[in-house]
């Protein structure tokens, strides 16, 4: 039996997004909602949700996105605080680490590696 995605957290034209859909769909598992980051907007309630269940903020926040550079961020001389992360991060859809996966179960998986993709489907 495999688990069911509750939520994917992601962008239609992304490239990890589509992989990790085609996977997971592959194998049989079923996507409840799929939620465009950048147009349906994700509020910061349901980011300090997502990022609790993750186990801490940093954890959901992407520093790969283009804008973390842009604004600067990797010469502050002082990390980014949680406030700040997840006020980013509700501001601007590109720091939410992607694909972000909800399971039926409550389990949440950021931008989730090969290993939990196969547990997913292997569950």
């Amino acid at each position: 039996m495999t688990e069911e995605i509750q939520q994917f957290y992601g962008l239609p034209h992304c490239t990890t997004c589509q992989k990790v859909q085609a996977q997971l769909e592959s194998h049989g598992v079923k996507l409840k909602q799929y939620v465009n980051v950048k147009t349906d907007s994700v509020d910061r309630t349901t980011l300090e949700s997502l990022a609790a269940k993750l186990g801490g903020v940093e954890k959901l926040f992407s520093k790969r996105a283009l804008k973390y550079r842009a604004m600067n961020l990797h010469l502050r001389q002082t990390p980014l605080t949680e406030d700040e992360m997840l006020d980013l991060m509700a501001s601007e859809y590109t720091f939410i680490r992607r694909p972000t996966l909800v399971t039926k179960s409550g389990q949440v998986y950021a931008a989730p590696s090969k290993k939990q993709l196969e547990a997913l489907y292997n569950a």
